[in-house]
């Protein structure tokens, strides 16, 4: 089985088969030089509704799949489109090089920027060279250091989420994985520089936040971003029950949708209908859209009030309120109930 037909997804199938059935058909007709553009455009117009039917009810747990999908585009997809000059500094000067971050200095529309992001590799070689996606504490170290020249040259921060999280063995634990996303975050809240944060794929846990502390958090639509996985969520919860896979990944509210509407983000940037995988090129000109919206709009502001907005913007992050009904509810209890003596 090729890599290209393991890596369609269950609900894809019946776009995929159609699909196939159009691209035959040319074939066929331009091998027997024979005219069947009328099959083929109502073939083409089938497919086009049913992928409206389909994408148009995804759910959440669906998305997770479209999120991890293998021909995504990556961290180095996006800098090879959208930047030139992009000159990569590798190591923490602390320990090693850690190949599941990237990050260097390029230009973006003209414009110097320092860029950093999460890399999964594409084949199976590269995803074991860039362990999947999922740092070490030197990538973080890495990162930090390559935050703190952007800060020097006053450069802006442009930063590309897609990581299930940070490497969780012993390694990392042992040489402090969690002091040094903490570091980063305490550290990316107080950079004088404007901070674009885009969540391209998965944005899982720790590993996530640790280079996403920003002024602008961008997010595609079918990307995710979570404090745990759905099978996390499963094994802690409810002792890996698959069967209840969806049901969980609803609960969480992972999806750029949900996050927008808790402001949390503060953009879902379009997708080709199925996914980004499905026209890269189309999904990265979004990107490069978003984030020159952004860029042009921080660029105005004075970094104080960059560091003031930043500051705000977290301290509302999970704020909650009590409904007025239940504010009426307890100030009856109260009165109804005597006091203690």
């Amino acid at each position: 089985m090729s890599e290209e037909t393991m890596s369609v997804l269950d609900f894809e199938k019946p776009i995929v088969e159609l699909e196939k059935k159009i691209l035959e058909l040319k074939e066929i007709s331009k091998e027997h030089k024979q005219d069947f553009s009328s099959a083929i455009k109502t073939l083409d117009e089938k497919c086009e509704k049913l992928k409206n039917e389909i994408f148009s009810n995804i759910n959440a747990w669906q998305k997770v799949q479209i999120a991890r999908h293998p021909r995504r585009p990556h961290t180095l997809d996006v800098i090879n489109f959208l930047m030139t000059d992009f000159t990569e500094l590798h190591g923490d000067r602390h320990f090693a090089d850690d190949n599941a971050i990237v990050s260097g200095f390029a230009k973006f529309r003209g414009e110097p920027v320092v860029v950093i992001g999460h890399e999964k590799g594409k084949t199976t070689e590269e995803r074991i060279h860039r362990n999947f996606g999922q740092p070490n504490p030197e990538g973080y170290r890495k990162a930090l250091r390559v935050f703190k020249l952007a800060e020097k040259f006053k450069k802006p921060i442009i930063t590309f989420i897609d990581t299930a999280g940070a490497f969780p063995g012993i390694g990392p634990e042992e040489r402090g994985q969690s002091e040094a996303i903490a570091r980063n975050l305490f550290e990316m809240s107080l950079l004088k520089v404007p901070i674009i944060a885009c969540v391209i794929g998965e944005g899982g846990s720790g590993g996530a936040l640790a280079i996403s502390v920003s002024d602008r958090i961008l997010m595609l639509e079918n990307a995710i971003y979570s404090v745990i996985s759905p099978e996390g969520c499963s094994a802690i919860l409810h002792k890996n029950d698959i069967s209840r896979i969806s049901e969980i990944a609803e609960s969480l509210k992972l999806t750029a949708q949900d996050l927008k509407e808790f402001n949390i983000i503060d953009e879902i940037i379009k997708e080709p209908l199925g996914g980004a995988h499905r026209n890269i090129d189309e999904t990265i000109k979004n990107i490069s859209n978003a984030i020159l919206k952004h860029l042009t709009e921080l660029k105005k502001m004075p970094i104080d009030k960059i560091l003031d907005e930043r500051y705000k913007k977290y301290r509302k992050i999970g704020e909650f309120k009590v409904l007025k009904k239940k504010r009426t509810m307890i100030k009856q209890s109260k009165n109804t109930n005597p006091p203690l003596k």
